[in-house]
């Protein structure tokens, strides 16, 4: 038998899984099918609420809208956030129709085509220039459309995240441009009469360790303030990147945004001259939705090799690949998973739960202890809220995708 992560505590009451109250019968009958993709959004409401509690009122929240891009979801996030990161056209596309004004769309990400560029000058999004030939590039779009283009710095500092799980700065890197060079850029940009809007400074994700992000913020906060002296520029904007992770495996333990919250107050308040007049934000996409998305997968086989028990389930890696281990992950380890109708029942057999390709590496659950589920069943697999269907490989083999639901609506009023 192996470990699995801990269930989301909001999940983890009664004896039947429900989901923003409703019954997953009820979902799956709304839905029309499984596997299906629930989104619990008065979750996504409270981890929004505790995030505005723990930050100092400076610091703005933006949805980095990769993690879940669904529209209705989008669509519920647009009031209650201060901006929408993108990394595509396409997500841009996403972020406007769900209703986020372009002056509150920043764009980042290596790689972007001139279409794109255009596109986002034209509609006034900021573009997160990630080297200095895209400066260049965007400079001269600007000048032949006669629209003076919004353009922010992403830097690549020297250092990174203590301890993250994915590492986006630091030494050699496609992100962003070295520090050493940044404030030379950004003099560039002042003096090709762009609109220069700041920077992006992003250098890790998935950390649970809030002393590695408050002394990675810092370190921001101090870089930032020295490239803004060397360009002779205040920054209007800093985005201090996200990187707070979610508990997915055994020992995992919960971020402590108020220990971040609190560090981050006194560095701004000790922060250089040159950014006294700078607004912050903390861009998050994990953070906010992950907790709250439920996988539902209906057993469809139950089977015995060699002694060990399978459950078969129509859903699969093509939905969820995170959970199979392999999207970033170097040791397969499980996430979170029950029998939806029996969640707080003790286990009693030691099952692996498969996916419907024909590949050994469709596993989804790796022989973990769960109560006894029988064909017809559904099986709930956790933290799936985040990097879910539109990171996984829907097309492989021709399967239908996932449905999708989001359960409530916000109250903002």
């Amino acid at each position: 038998m192996k470990p699995m992560g801990p269930i989301p505590a909001w999940f983890a009451q009664g004896q039947a899984l429900k989901v923003g109250g409703q019954t997953i019968p009820a979902l799956i009958a709304e839905a029309g099918d499984t596997p299906l993709f629930a989104y619990d959004m008065a979750a996504i409401v409270a981890r929004i609420a505790a995030f505005r509690a723990a930050m100092p009122p400076q610091v703005a929240l933006h949805y980095a809208i990769k993690a879940n891009p669904y529209a209705p979801l989008a669509a519920a996030m647009v009031p209650l956030v201060d901006g929408i990161d993108v990394a595509s056209a396409g997500e841009m596309g996403r972020a406007i129709a769900a209703g986020m004004a372009a002056e509150h769309i920043s764009f980042a990400g290596p790689g972007k085509r001139e279409r794109e560029l255009e596109e986002a000058i034209r509609l006034g999004v900021t573009l997160n220039l990630e080297s200095e030939g895209e400066a260049e590039r965007a400079l001269a779009i600007g000048g032949r459309i006669g629209i003076r283009p919004k353009l922010a710095v992403r830097v690549n500092p020297d250092f990174e995240i203590r301890g993250s799980g994915m590492r986006m700065a630091g030494g050699a890197k496609p992100f962003g441009v070295d520090q050493a060079r940044a404030a030379d850029l950004v003099r560039r940009i002042i003096a090709a009469g762009a609109d220069w809007r700041g920077f992006h400074i992003f250098a890790g994700s998935q950390a649970l360790d809030a002393a590695a992000i408050a002394e990675t913020q810092a370190a921001t906060v101090r870089l930032a303030g020295a490239l803004a002296a060397q360009a002779g520029a205040s920054p209007p904007l800093v985005n201090l990147g996200g990187g707070f992770g979610i508990p997915y495996f055994p020992g995992d333990a919960p971020l402590d945004v108020a220990v971040v919250g609190a560090t981050l107050t006194e560095t701004l308040a000790a922060r250089a001259p040159a950014l006294r007049e700078t607004r912050f934000a903390i861009e998050l996409g994990r953070w906010l939705v992950g907790e709250a998305g439920v996988y539902l997968t209906r057993v469809v086989d139950r089977k015995t090799s060699h002694g060990e028990v399978f459950l078969v389930v129509d859903g699969g890696m093509h939905h969820q690949l995170a959970a199979s281990g392999n999207f970033g992950t170097v040791v397969k380890r499980n996430y979170p998973v029950a029998v939806a109708h029996r969640l707080n029942d003790p286990a009693d057999e030691t099952v692996s739960v498969v996916g419907c390709l024909c590949t050994p590496i469709d596993r989804l659950a790796d022989k973990v202890a769960l109560p006894r589920a029988e064909v017809g069943d559904v099986i709930a697999l956790f933290l799936a809220g985040a990097y879910g269907a539109t990171a996984s490989p829907q097309a492989f083999l021709g399967h239908p995708p996932a449905r999708e639901i989001l359960v409530g609506q916000p109250d903002i009023g």
